[in-house]
């Protein structure tokens, strides 16, 4: 009985090694790993960089005052079409004291010089008719009467100009602001009630209105400095536009800055691009927008994602699939050329039929 419970401690014990041992073996055996495999595709690439920007309007024009007052009426509202010519807003003038005190005084001296010349002219027509004095020096005396009576006109044309802004008698004035383009209008920052400034040499004046042509839009925009190298005046864009997401919009490439400004410590250089217009939307101007500038183009080539290339040394490769139970994978040296950055295209090496390793392995079972 004695050596039974021997015999089974011992059996015990060495099944518990062998058991152990087995563990450790199984454990330290790599699982066989099964890895995902994709072929390669036929698909466009399209290598492109991209600017960000907006869309606004090719001209702009800004209509200034001529003379300084309160703005008394406005003809004009934001959205509004006009045309070159038509009125905009009426200004009550402000005369200025000393230029007003002046101008009545040459009124005063100027009818006082027209009253002296009439008497002259009656005192001459006696001693003309008295065949005192020639025909030709009683001319002189009707001459003189017509030059003081239009100095009279003047002085009082000047009086009504500086307290109005504009002459009854010559029907022409600087208080009224006439449209000087035809477009749309953009914005009207001024309000009734409103003290304009006037445009001068030392003042660039209060803006009225802001017209511009919204059939004429351009892509205005900025470029980064390592991307400006590889583009050029002609080039395509593709226009995407902020507020109006389902839509893309063509353009040309027309104008690249020959001067970079520096924008938050990088380089930028202005670019603007002609906007095609389309009639399923209004283009508003000053949407934010993004312009893809189409550098190279490769339509209906073999290519395969660019995370399935493997590099060495100068080669660059993919990992064919030989075998498939169990799977067996040899590397395949291959030419590329263009890329997006996701997708890359093969001009040798593989063809459509390949099955390519594209994914970490998983254990099998």
């Amino acid at each position: 009985m004695k050596t039974f419970f021997i015999i089974f401690i011992v059996v015990l014990v060495v099944a518990a090694l062998g058991g152990t041992m087995y563990f450790l073996y199984s454990k330290s055996q790599e699982p066989q790993l099964v890895f995902k495999t994709d072929s390669p595709f036929v698909t466009s690439i399209v290598n492109k960089t991209v600017a960000t920007g907006s869309i606004v309007p090719r001209e702009e024009i800004t209509v200034k005052s001529s003379v300084s007052g309160i703005i008394e009426k406005l003809f004009a509202e934001p959205g509004q079409r006009i045309r070159k010519g038509e009125l905009i807003a009426r200004i009550r003038i402000i005369p200025d004291l000393v230029n007003l005190n002046n101008a009545e005084a040459r009124v005063r001296t100027a009818e006082i010089n027209l009253q002296n010349a009439r008497r002259e002219l009656l005192r001459s027509e006696k001693l003309f008719e008295n065949k005192i004095i020639s025909e030709e020096e009683f001319n002189r005396f009707e001459l003189d009467v017509t030059l003081r009576e239009e100095e009279l006109n003047v002085a009082e044309s000047n009086v009504q100009l500086i307290k109005e802004g504009a002459s009854k008698k010559t029907g022409t004035g600087n208080n009224l602001v006439y449209s000087t383009a035809s477009g749309t209008i953009l914005e009207v920052p001024v309000k009734e009630g409103e003290t304009v400034i006037e445009a001068n040499s030392f003042n660039e004046g209060t803006t009225v209105a802001a017209i511009a042509d919204m059939s004429d839009l351009i892509f205005l925009g900025l470029v980064d400095e390592s991307e400006v190298g590889k583009i050029e005046v002609g080039m395509p864009l593709d226009i995407k536009i902020g507020a109006l997401e389902r839509l893309r919009f063509r353009g040309v490439l027309e104008y690249i800055a020959p001067k970079g400004v520096d924008q938050e410590g990088t380089v930028q250089f202005e670019v603007k691009a002609a906007v095609d217009g389309s009639d399923e939307a209004t283009i508003r101007a000053n949407y934010s927008a993004n312009a893809d500038i189409v550098l190279e183009r490769r339509d209906s080539v073999l290519a395969i994602r660019e995370a399935w290339l493997q590099f060495a040394k100068d080669s660059t490769f993919v990992e064919i699939l030989v075998n498939e139970t169990p799977q067996v994978f040899e590397r395949r040296t291959v030419q590329t050329g263009l890329s997006d950055g996701i997708k890359i295209e093969v001009t040798a090496g593989i063809d459509s039929n390949a099955k390519i390793k594209s994914g970490k392995g998983v254990p099998a079972g």
